[in-house]
């Protein structure tokens, strides 16, 4: 519940004047039974009752107006407040640390930010004018009431009391339901994303209705939990209205022996039973008001749940070591690019052990290297042996459990992250391209990037031929994760994007794997050249690539095993050799 009223906090404004006007709006209502009574009073006199029925018209009319507007300034806090969770939500995904993402569902994370956040919508500013304007004319129609005949308010008293554990006991149920049902969608979405995520795969295996059958059953335990929580909230609304129902019929029955006895006059009972007419509405939205803070209470809670997952930006032993001035992971450090030719980066590691979670095995063992400034660096070895992972703790994507990994001599830790990354150039082993239009690709941490620099970044990757061909040119859609490149071209402008963001260091996993020969030849050239300016440094199977380069990092089990030209390792090392021969390469 404090979760929910820390959404609804900043709206307060707007919502009173809400709940304020809808407030009004009620108290027009409030005096139509009133000014009833005064028209039969008069008529009943023989007297013209032109006045009074000016005025019930005049009540009508306003109130309707102004629970209207009530109504509208309601829901345009709740657009408000759903837009402001949407965009807390959102930062707060991208500022996750890679770790906490890589073990949670992206279908679970992408329905918070979007089922979870509508139900505020639906919930939130409602609830609130219902738990205050009900409760407020409630007491108000019940002191009138008590004015009129305080026998049958009596009467009434024990409906409204019966109504209220009715709702104190199912209201926590209701909450509870909704939280699984909302758990329950969320597991749909990460069945049906990990579908769309390898829907190639499951074609080609003739996987359809194995996943199909995976997301009935999702979409099944969703139903169930959904039934349960409809059946709570159809418990609570029949309760309620069955029992003003009765309490009409016994204030009825109780009232008109109260008119025979000559205790009231029929006039009274009629303004009464108005009272009682207007009064059931608004137990019901009382009732309405604390099912629907439930639901909202449950999507909070949902919501909470990822603002509370770790995000990126401590330091050593956890200490922050960003100034609160500091940009966003992928803010500035994604816009800001350095001008002119910023000086190539120093890499050092020092005695790193890491694993991936506690309780795996270690990843690297005491792993040691230095790069100078410029120049290019292989790292070379069988699979598995920690090569993407020595890019990921230099990205400080992940964090080392012992040792030291320093960048220009200063551990990366101590780095403010835009900075660290903005210093970067990073290209993925699968080389992933994002769904919009090529040039959103290529400006993607680059917005700022010239036509003239676009069209330098195609010329050496390769592309510019390829842009040249495509229907709109630069602002072609690639398709959803580049779906209408081919593997190489995904490489290619992967490849490019790094390059336009002017990194002094550029980190190149397996990044020419799906080029062609005479591709791979050039664009081994063009990082041959790159690396004259800034350093470089490249994860390869293929040693062909590497050949060249200034020194090559060996590894094998999570150790650097040796370091050295392509000719000094050939001759020094054996499983480097091995790996050469296997690949009909010689040592010169």
């Amino acid at each position: 519940m404090r979760a929910l009223i820390g959404h609804l906090r900043p709206e307060r404004g707007r919502m009173g004047a809400g709940v304020l006007l809808g407030l009004l709006g009620s108290v027009m209502g409030l005096a139509q039974p009133l000014a009833a009574k005064q028209v039969m009073d008069d008529m009943g006199r023989g007297s013209p009752a032109y006045g009074p029925v000016i005025a019930l018209s005049v009540l009508v009319a306003a109130g309707g107006i102004l629970a209207g507007l009530g109504h509208y300034v309601l829901d345009r806090s709740a657009e408000s407040i759903v837009c402001t969770a949407r965009r807390r939500l959102t930062d707060r995904l991208l500022a996750l640390r890679v770790p906490v993402v890589e073990r949670t569902e992206p279908g679970d994370l992408i329905s918070r930010v979007t089922s979870d956040t509508a139900l505020l919508r639906q919930s939130a500013p409602q609830a609130v004018s219902a738990a205050v304007t009900g409760t407020l004319i409630t007491l108000a129609t019940v002191v009138m009431m008590g004015l009129l005949d305080p026998v049958l308010l009596g009467v009434t008293l024990g409906v409204i009391a019966f109504v209220g554990v009715v709702v104190a006991v199912v209201s926590p149920r209701i909450g509870r339901a909704t939280r699984r049902t909302q758990e329950a969608v969320g597991r749909m979405g990460a069945a049906l994303e990990r579908a769309l995520g390898a829907f190639r795969t499951i074609k080609a295996s003739g996987a359809e209705q194995q996943e199909a059958q995976a997301l009935y059953r999702a979409a099944e335990h969703a139903r169930r939990t959904g039934v349960r929580a409809a059946a709570w909230e159809a418990v609570s609304a029949t309760l309620s209205t069955v029992v003003v129902q009765v309490c009409f019929l016994v204030v009825l029955g109780v009232g008109g022996a109260r008119v025979t006895s000559g205790a009231i006059g029929v006039s009274t009972l009629v303004a009464f039973l108005l009272y009682l007419f207007a009064l059931a509405p608004r137990i019901g939205q009382l009732v309405e008001g604390v099912v629907q803070f439930q639901i909202g209470a449950a999507a909070a809670a949902r919501i909470l749940e990822v603002e509370s997952l770790e995000v990126e930006g401590l330091g050593v032993e956890g200490l922050e070591v960003e100034s609160q001035d500091a940009p966003h992971c992928g803010t500035g450090g994604g816009t800001s690019r350095p001008q002119g030719d910023p000086p190539p980066a120093r890499v050092s590691f020092r005695e790193v052990r890491f694993a991936y979670r506690p309780g795996l095995p270690l990843v690297h063992h005491r792993v040691s290297f230095t790069v100078p400034g410029g120049g290019l660096t292989a790292f070379v070895g069988p699979s598995g042996t920690g090569k993407t992972t020595v890019f990921s703790l230099i990205e400080r994507f992940y964090e080392p459990d012992d040792g030291h990994v320093l960048l220009d001599g200063k551990d990366v830790r101590q780095w403010p992250l835009a900075e660290l990354r903005a210093a970067i150039g990073y290209v993925e082993q699968d080389a992933p391209v994002l769904a919009g239009t090529l040039r959103e690709n290529l400006t993607l941490g680059a917005v700022d990037a010239t036509e003239e620099e676009l069209r330098h970044a195609l010329r050496l990757v390769r592309l510019e031929a390829v842009t040249d061909r495509l229907p709109q040119g630069l602002d072609t859609a690639v398709g959803h994760r580049g779906s209408r490149l081919s593997g190489g071209e995904r490489q290619r402008v992967a490849i490019a994007r790094a390059l336009l963001r002017r990194p002094r260091l550029l980190l190149l996993d397996e990044a020419t794997s799906q080029l062609d020969a005479a591709n791979e030849a050039a664009l081994r050239d063009t990082i041959t050249d790159i690396a004259g300016r800034i350093t470089v440094l490249v994860v390869a199977h293929r040693l062909s690539t590497v050949t060249t380069a200034d020194r090559i990092v060996v590894m094998e089990a999570g150790r650097v095993r040796a370091v050295g030209t392509h000719a000094e390792l050939f001759t020094a090392d054996a499983l480097y050799r091995e790996l050469a021969t296997t690949q009909l390469l010689n040592g010169r």
